[in-house]
């Protein structure tokens, strides 16, 4: 009795574990379609791969990778409707993703599972490393928008950056290697000009971030007139912004990193002597090795698995 309570046990432990070939038999084809709908995608928009690696971010840290980010609510209350997710851009796109899939195998796959798919095609897409997805995540049923209190601001110093890290297992080399997906997208303006004009509060053109690289912020403060502007976008790696390389390493170590979160990383020794290592640029395979074993780690983060959770029809809607 106790051997076949142990063997149960096992089975349940091993059901739970994520595992790149979970759809092996129940949905083989599932990386054809997933990357037929990027690579069509990235030919036309290639600007939707930054968007598409965050989403898969801004999933994880809340409530783990269960594609709860994708979540339509009627009363603007679910964590796409929260202050960081307004700028989250090809929720659209992942649903025409997952109707492919849903076409291929109906009823399989998760929207959490093609969200994380979709997340490594980006980066390979845009000349970044490949790495093998661990699959058979489950989709939530919750999204409140009050719970993307979890998501680390571009604003963060390196305190608060290690301590929202860390409440989903990532440490403080995950930081500094996640961050450089900074390397391809754009970011709007606001979320980083206090430090253009409102660094201590006094709202005006001298307060400044005196850690940002003069030349460059007078560059940023020619693309972003003032603290209100909603509208522009800038290159957050100006020059490669659609290509995944180690530029931003680069830009970091000469105090040329975007947000105020970019410019934390070299106020820690660890992750300062990281950033100047990789903006050599000779450590390429090493950071590309780094970049998909912490991407497979940030995907292990709290996903629903077994039968937990279920596998939704639409991703933006709950099935009942």
């Amino acid at each position: 009795m106790v051997a076949l309570m142990l063997a149960a046990v096992a089975a349940t432990c091993a059901r739970a574990q994520l595992d790149e070939k979970f759809y092996s038999e129940s949905c083989p084809s599932v990386e054809d379609v997933v990357r037929r709908e990027m690579v069509r995608a990235l030919s036309l928009a290639p600007s939707l791969a930054g968007p598409l690696l965050r989403m898969h971010f801004h999933d994880c840290f809340v409530r783990g990778c269960d594609g709860s980010v994708l979540l339509d609510s009627a009363n603007k209350t679910a964590e796409k409707d929260a202050q960081p997710n307004q700028t989250l851009r090809g929720f659209g796109f992942v649903e025409r993703v997952k109707a492919a899939v849903e076409k291929a195998c109906p009823d399989t796959v998760s929207c959490a599972d093609v969200l994380a798919l979709i997340a490594r095609d980006a980066v390979w897409l845009s000349k970044g490393p490949f790495w093998t997805v661990p699959l058979g995540r489950r989709d939530g049923s919750v999204s409140i928008s009050n719970e993307t209190d979890a998501l680390p601001p571009p604003t963060s110093n390196f305190t608060v950056l290690t301590q929202l890290f860390a409440a989903v297992n990532l440490d403080a080399k995950d930081l500094v290697v996640l961050s450089a997906g900074h390397t391809i997208g754009t970011s709007h303006c606001f979320s980083f000009s206090d430090r253009l004009y409102n660094f201590t509060g006094m709202e005006n053109p001298s307060d400044i971030d005196p850690t940002l690289e003069p030349q460059y912020m007078m560059r940023l403060k020619s693309k972003c007139a003032s603290l209100n502007d909603n509208t522009t976008l800038v290159e957050m790696d100006p020059g490669s912004f659609k290509t995944f390389d180690t530029d931003y390493f680069k830009l970091v170590s000469k105090r040329r990193g975007l947000f105020h979160s970019d410019g934390a990383l070299l106020t820690d020794p660890f992750t300062r002597a990281y950033v100047q290592r990789h903006a050599t640029g000779a450590f390429k395979e090493e950071f590309f090795a780094d970049f998909a074993a912490s991407m497979i780690k940030m995907g292990n983060a709290n996903p629903l698995t077994g039968s937990q959770g279920e596998i939704r029809k639409k991703c933006s809607v709950v099935n009942h």
